[in-house]
């Protein structure tokens, strides 16, 4: 390869990945800037370097460190008999691509919500065969992941999630036209959701009522659970 086209190459990566940060927007940076929460009394939320099992109780997450790289963790530090508060996004979004990366301890519950109103579970199911709406990448009340494509991680272990989202559709009078729909969900990897229709927010949402864009909801008052490398990618 001449130097002249090695030169072109590195000149069109370089370009190509400005193009693609400067379509997303990263949700999770080394404080809470950008959120709100529910009830801030009761949040327990941090932001960390590391995070990783407790060696001493595997139903929780032993957070450490003040943020200084370059993927700075969200954790919600919950303690047994402990109730937190959810947390959502100061922006609003409505068609969008969603990636996250989490970790549960063992039997933990969380969840991340599109719009604030639509769920997709967030759940310790390690070994889980027939995973249900309620398991880890399920659509809360509303589909259960396929079966033979799931492989939900251990806890302890990142795992992660790829959501392609369509907002519900409205017509000129605020009547909904069209539901809200899961285009394609991805369990570490390996699509569990296809061309879901959400008909109604899906439970424990901001708001029942349906509208054209919305937060991104983090659930936090069910249990532990960790967060890291949050992007939505906007069409």
């Amino acid at each position: 390869m001449s130097a002249r086209l090695a030169a072109l190459l590195i000149a069109f990566s370089f370009i190509t990945a400005t193009a693609r940060a400067a379509d997303e927007v990263t949700l999770i940076g080394k404080d809470m800037t950008g959120w709100k929460y529910k009830d801030q009394k009761k949040s327990l939320w941090k932001n960390v370097s590391d995070v990783k099992l407790d060696a001493a109780n595997e139903k929780q997450l032993d957070p450490s460190g003040t943020p200084a790289g370059d993927v700075p963790l969200l954790v919600n530090d919950l303690k047994v008999g402990q109730h937190g508060t959810d947390i959502y996004t100061e922006k609003e979004f409505g068609d969008c691509e969603v990636h996250v990366e989490l970790m549960v301890p063992k039997g933990s519950n969380s969840g991340v919500y599109l719009m604030g109103r639509y769920e997709v579970q967030v759940f310790d199911s390690f070994g889980k065969k027939k995973p249900t709406k309620a398991d880890l990448g399920g659509i809360y009340n509303t589909a259960d992941p396929i079966a033979e494509n799931y492989d939900a991680k251990a806890p302890g272990q990142w795992q992660t999630l790829d959501i392609i989202f369509q907002a519900p559709r409205f017509d000129a009078d605020g009547k909904k036209t069209t539901s809200a729909k899961f285009i394609s969900v991805k369990l570490n990897g390996k699509e569990i959701h296809k061309d879901v229709e959400a008909p109604k927010p899906t439970g424990s949402e901001i708001s029942s009522k349906e509208v054209p864009t919305g937060p991104i909801m983090l659930q936090g008052d069910h249990g532990p659970v960790a967060f890291r490398n949050l992007r939505i990618k906007l069409p």
